[in-house]
């Protein structure tokens, strides 16, 4: 995310013009700045610590020639976000996996299984788990209710996949 999509997602929100947003938002980094170069340090709650902090010299290789480098010591920023991010954005992560694996398990489903894989059937009158006819006729896709079970609707019949007909 870029400043500018900061300044417009909050002008949205707050319906403020985006240029006097922008300046909030310009005047609110400076600040952050002002105070890690006069006190080293700001502590923002539920936000995260800014600390400026020294970082020793070190020996490095040249990735290119492989020869020794010396790194001369240096100031640095750090970052250790607050708690209350650390569990938003560990929350927000485990949504995002479990998305994409719905989103891997519906794209199994519109390729389509196998032969001798076991499927779900498209109707409830039909036996759940029949096994795939191994001369299947063309289909462009999966029967609706396979990719239903696929995301867990409700009222859609599902089956083991791994359990035999």
């Amino acid at each position: 995310m870029t400043k500018k999509e900061i300044v417009k997602t909050i002008s949205e929100e707050l319906g403020l013009t985006q240029l006097k947003t922008k300046e909030i938002v310009q005047k609110t980094f400076d600040a952050i700045v002002e105070a890690l170069v006069d006190e080293g340090r700001i502590e923002l709650r539920n936000f995260g610590v800014f600390e400026v902090k020294k970082r020793a010299s070190r020996k490095a290789r040249n990735p290119r020639t492989g020869q020794r480098v010396d790194v001369p010591e240096k100031w640095v920023v750090t970052f250790k976000p607050g708690k209350e991010m650390e569990e938003r954005v560990r929350v927000l992560a485990e949504a995002r996996e479990r998305r994409q694996e719905a989103a891997r398990s519906i794209q199994e489903i519109a390729l389509g299984p196998t032969v001798g894989q076991i499927v779900v059937s498209e109707t409830k009158d039909e036996s759940v788990g029949a096994a795939r006819d191994p001369n299947p006729s063309p289909v462009t896709g999966p029967p609706e209710s396979s990719v239903n079970a696929a995301v867990g609707e409700v009222g859609v019949p599902r089956t083991d996949l791994g359990a035999s007909p």
